[in-house]
């Protein structure tokens, strides 16, 4: 038996990216750190919300790469001669990957308390109608 996919599919024409895109957020890491929310704030817009602890701006970046918001961290090597009985903050690098749906933008970005919230928003569609003129064949 084949596998039908989703590009394949004689009713989805030119969906074959969308079927890379999600093979691709599939594939990427699951791992849960650092933990995060997404909440809806209006009916085009969205918050991420990422729990970056021991992080300051300097550490982070916010990048969109191919239709992907990007979020890495890492830690500066400035801990010097400190002595940890018990170390319960993560500081290893991550990096968090949230694939874009088209017409969505990221906004800004805010530090606080520990917390990066990331807006995002969603452009509203415009409804176009094409009519396309039907021409005689020569013969």
């Amino acid at each position: 038996m084949t596998k039908l996919t989703l590009g394949a599919h004689p009713y989805m024409l030119g969906f074959d990216q969308l079927e890379r895109l999600l093979e691709r957020s599939a594939k990427s890491g699951n791992e849960g750190y650092p933990p995060f929310n997404i909440e809806q704030t209006s009916d085009n817009s969205y918050r991420i919300t990422l729990a970056v602890a021991g992080f300051g701006e300097e550490d982070l970046s916010v990048t969109v790469e191919d239709r992907q918001l990007v979020i890495r961290g890492r830690q500066g090597a400035d801990m010097g001669e400190r002595v940890f009985l018990h170390r319960g903050i993560a500081a290893r690098q991550f990096q968090r990957s949230f694939v874009l749906a088209d017409g969505v933008e990221v906004g800004a970005a805010i530090m606080e308390n520990g917390l990066l919230h990331i807006d995002l928003t969603r452009a509203q569609p415009e409804t176009v109608v094409q009519t396309i003129t039907i021409n005689k064949r020569s013969q």
